[in-house]
C-alpha cells in the first residue's frame, strides 16, 4: 500500500531530451492554428470542440451519446428512455464544468490547477450536475452501492485493474506534494508541457475520488493547457486522440504505474522510463490531434466542403437538419464562405456577397438564421459562421462518427 509520498517519485521522466523535442513541437504546431481563421471564426469551433471533447472523455469511461444526441441535449431535446437521457445529462454536465473551468481560469488568472482546492472543486462542478443514477458506483466485492459525493476525497481504498492507489488516509498528503511539484508556475522552457503530460499521469496514479478521476483528470488537463496558456489550445483537444487509441492509453498508464526496474531506471520508487513513455505516448497524442485540426482548418479545403456542403444539400444526397425543411440554393455556399473569411458580416453585405435580389436574397439569409449555420447577436445585427452538428461531421471529416438524423 502506497502511504509515503516518496513512493509516488518521480514526478518527472529522468531523461527528457526526446520530450523536450516532443513538447517544442507541440507548442510550435498549436501556436501555426492561431493564424488559420479569422479570430470571430475560431469561436464556433472552441465550441464545437467543447461538445466534442465531453463525448470522447465519457466514451473513454465506456459512455457513448453521440454529439448529435448532445446537441438535442443542449436544447432541451431529451431521450425518451431514462438510461440514454441520463447520458445526455452527463454530457452536458461535462461541457458546463469545462466552460466553468474556463471562466474560473479568467477571473482567476493566478490559480493554481494542480492545487488539490481546484481538483476537488472540478469534481464537485461535475457531479452537481450528474443525474443521481451516475452518481453511484458498485463495489465489485459486496455488491454494495455507494454514493459518490463531489469534491469529497475518497474514504476507502481502491484497485483499478492491477494499480492499488495511495492509502486513503494519505491522500491530502500525496495531493500536497502533486500541488507544490506542479503548481502552475513551477516549471520554464518547454518543461510546464511535460510536466503537464507527467501531471495527467500521476492524477490518474493518486486517484483521489471514489469515481470520476478519468474525466476529471481530463478536465484538469484541459485547464493546464489554458493556463500556461498554450496558443492554439481550444482548436484541438487531446481526448479525442486519447479516446481513438483508448487501449494504448490504458498501457500507458501502465507502465507509467511500473516499479522501478534496475538502478538505470531513475532513482524513485517508479519506473522513470516508465513515466518518460507515458509522456511520449500523451505528447505523439497531442501532436497528431493538432496536425489533424490543422488539416481540417486549411483555408482552400475548408471553403471547398462548406460549397460540398451546400450542393449535397441541393441535391438531396444529404437530408435537413429536420424534416420538410427546403433544400439549400447554391448562393448560400458564397453566404457561409464570406461568414467563415471575414468573422462577422453585416446582413446587406452578405445579402450582396450572395449576388442574387434582395427579396430572395433576405429570404436565403433567414434560412440560414433559421437553420443554426449562421448565428447573430441581435435581431438585425452583424451574422456568424456556427457549427452546428448536422453540417460539422460533413465540414470535419472523422471529427466524430456521422450519425443519421432521425
Amino acid at each position: 500500500m502506497y502511504d509515503r509520498i516518496s513512493q509516488m517519485e518521480p514526478l518527472i521522466p529522468g531523461r527528457i531530451s526526446g520530450l523536450e523535442d516532443l513538447a517544442g513541437k507541440v507548442v510550435a504546431r498549436s501556436a501555426a492554428l492561431v493564424g488559420q481563421l479569422h479570430p470571430e471564426s475560431q469561436r464556433p469551433v472552441v465550441e464545437l470542440l467543447r461538445l466534442i471533447n465531453s463525448y470522447y472523455s465519457n466514451l473513454i469511461e465506456g459512455h457513448s451519446t453521440h454529439p448529435v444526441d448532445i446537441e438535442r441535449a443542449m436544447h432541451n431535446d431529451y431521450a425518451a428512455e431514462p438510461a440514454k437521457r441520463d447520458l445526455q445529462l452527463e454530457s452536458l454536465a461535462h461541457i458546463n464544468c469545462q466552460k466553468t473551468v474556463e471562466e474560473w481560469l479568467l477571473r482567476e488568472p493566478d490559480l493554481n490547477v494542480a492545487d488539490s482546492g481546484f481538483i476537488c472543486r472540478v469534481h464537485k462542478q461535475l457531479y452537481a450536475q450528474l443525474p443521481d443514477e451516475l452518481r453511484r458506483v458498485k463495489n465489485e466485492d459486496t455488491g454494495e452501492a455507494i454514493e459518490v459525493i463531489g469534491g469529497e476525497l475518497r474514504q476507502r481504498e481502491i484497485r483499478v485493474g492491477s494499480h492499488i492507489g495511495p492509502l486513503a488516509a494519505a491522500l491530502p498528503a500525496f495531493l500536497d506534494r502533486f500541488a507544490g511539484f506542479y503548481q502552475s508556475d513551477a516549471h520554464h522552457g518547454l518543461m510546464p508541457i511535460i510536466a503537464v503530460a507527467a501531471s495527467h499521469h500521476r492524477l490518474m496514479w493518486i486517484h483521489p475520488f471514489l469515481d470520476g478521476n478519468g474525466r476529471v483528470t481530463r478536465l484538469y488537463t484541459d485547464a493546464c493547457f489554458r493556463r500556461l496558456p498554450l496558443p492554439g489550445y481550444g482548436l484541438w483537444n487531446v481526448s479525442r486522440g486519447l479516446a481513438r487509441r483508448r487501449d494504448d492509453y490504458m498501457a500507458a498508464l501502465s507502465l507509467g504505474d511500473a516499479p522501478r526496474r534496475n538502478d538505470y531506471d531513475g532513482r524513485g520508487n517508479l519506473s522513470s522510463e516508465g513515466l518518460a513513455q507515458f509522456c511520449s505516448f500523451f505528447l505523439e497524442v497531442c501532436l497528431d490531434q493538432i496536425d489533424y485540426m490543422h488539416g481540417l482548418l486549411q483555408l482552400d479545403s475548408l471553403l471547398d466542403r462548406i460549397r460540398g456542403y451546400v450542393q449535397l444539400r441541393g441535391a438531396k444526397v444529404i437530408p435537413p437538419p429536420k424534416p420538410g425543411l427546403p433544400t439549400l440554393k447554391p448562393e448560400a455556399a458564397y453566404m457561409l464562405q464570406e461568414a467563415l473569411l471575414r468573422g462577422e458580416v453585416t446582413r446587406g453585405d452578405i445579402v450582396r456577397v450572395s449576388g442574387m435580389a434582395e427579396r430572395t436574397g433576405r429570404m436565403l439569409l433567414g434560412q440560414l438564421l433559421d437553420e443554426g449555420l449562421l448565428v447573430s447577436s441581435m435581431p438585425k445585427g452583424p451574422v456568424r459562421l456556427a457549427l452546428p452538428t448536422f453540417v460539422a461531421g460533413y465540414l470535419f471529416p472523422d471529427l466524430y462518427p456521422v450519425q443519421v438524423l432521425r
